[in-house]
């Protein structure tokens, strides 16, 4: 193992429709689970790093089908905890016609939202090389706010490198209120991801690469700037760098964002990500991981071993 990673957040069961068409009685369904912090953690561990995942879980047949799995995973969750009177949370996926899918979520007061400052050791935090956080996690609850914060504060009075992914959830809080917390985590961030809709929450709608550019002012050191079928950009001590997205066949696009985070921040693992070849690596690491995933149904299912990377035929990776 070459680096670290500690992320926490929330892990849901997922029953997902096989076909599409309307729910009904009689339809094929699979069940799975997902969480956007799970996912990188699941990405980061099989290209060869170590991970270490911080959630709450309940104690049920969904806990245990995540707490396993992760494990499986070699991901390691020695930090979760379980919850004896609280569900794990659950997502319905529907697939309403053949490219839209509806997701209906059961989560809030859910085990998932116990997520609490005390969850979280300063110890650990300072043992990693970067700390992964997400937007959703603070949508939960105020405990699960409280933790971010907790987590991100040991982050930086250790000299840990902080990643922030926007990723906005409409359905978790309104976007006002979203904003004046979310641009808070980006001035504190030193690698920050963002969709251009979610960038737009907190710098005035533009051109990506004039986006990253408002964003970088805030803080960050690096703003990626996620583009999906039309790649990314990230814009790294005022130099902008491109890379286009991988041509794939596009069976479920869900998880295809934090598989790329996944990559990107393995690219960072491997060498600290400090110049600009570096960001360049990440970025190629980051397109043959969204491609991956959003070539295989499911949201982490299709994450590839660092042995796999060359199989889509991508940009040169260096290992």
């Amino acid at each position: 193992m070459r680096g670290t990673l500690v992320t926490l957040g929330e892990a849901v069961g997922v029953v997902a429709a096989v076909e599409p068409g309307p729910l009904a009685p009689g339809a094929a369904m699979r069940m799975d689970f997902a969480g956007a912090e799970a996912t990188v953690a699941i990405g980061v561990s099989r290209l060869g790093h170590a991970a270490t995942w911080i959630g709450s879980l309940g104690s049920d047949a969904i806990g245990t089908m995540v707490m396993d799995r992760m494990r499986a995973e070699c991901v390691d969750v020695s930090r979760c905890r379980i919850e004896r009177e609280l569900p794990s949370g659950l997502m319905i996926r529907e697939r309403r016609t053949a490219d839209r899918i509806r997701v209906t979520y059961y989560r809030r007061s859910l085990a998932g939202a116990q997520l609490s400052p005390a969850d979280i050791d300063p110890a650990v935090i300072a043992s990693a090389q970067v700390l992964h956080l997400t937007g959703i996690t603070p949508a939960l609850s105020a405990s699960a706010r409280e933790a971010v914060h907790a987590a991100l504060d040991a982050a930086v009075d250790a000299g840990v490198t902080v990643s922030f992914d926007i990723n906005y959830r409409r359905t978790l809080w309104p976007p006002d209120e979203a904003a004046k917390v979310l641009g808070e985590l980006v001035t504190r961030a030193d690698i920050v991801f963002a969709g251009a809709e979610e960038a737009a929450l907190l710098v005035p709608a533009a051109e990506p690469a004039r986006m990253a550019t408002d964003l970088s002012a805030l803080g960050p050191s690096q703003v990626v700037i996620k583009l999906g079928a039309d790649g990314a950009i990230a814009l790294h001590d005022g130099h902008l760098i491109t890379e286009p997205a991988v041509p794939v066949t596009s069976v479920d696009p869900v998880g295809a964002g934090d598989a790329f985070v996944a990559g990107y921040l393995a690219g960072v693992l491997d060498d600290g990500g400090l110049a600009d070849a570096s960001v360049s690596h990440c970025l190629q690491m980051a397109a043959v991981c969204g491609a991956f995933a959003v070539s295989v149904t499911g949201d982490w299912e299709g994450l590839p071993t660092r042995d796999e990377l060359d199989l889509l035929a991508a940009a040169d990776i260096n290992r």
